[in-house]
């Protein structure tokens, strides 16, 4: 199994985790309601998990830009 983290803005590979198997609690995923979850993580065909973030980039123009967070995507 392996974790595939991408930024929810600009769809950059933000890292992954090769390998293990981890569980929700490791992750923080128990920390997310049903419906963040539901948004934020994706289970693959083959036991992937692909999970939405937010890189560095893209939090330091949302601090720089509050009225940024009202857009999905906000970087052209």
């Amino acid at each position: 199994m392996s974790i595939h983290y991408f930024c929810r803005h600009c769809h950059a590979k933000v890292g992954m985790i090769e390998g293990k198997e981890y569980s929700t609690e490791k992750l923080g995923f128990h920390h997310l309601t049903a419906d963040e979850r539901q948004e934020l993580v994706q289970y693959q065909a083959n036991g992937d998990l692909i999970v939405k973030t937010i890189c560095e980039d893209c939090q330091e123009a949302l601090d720089r830009n509050p009225d940024y967070h009202q857009y999905e995507t906000f970087i052209q």
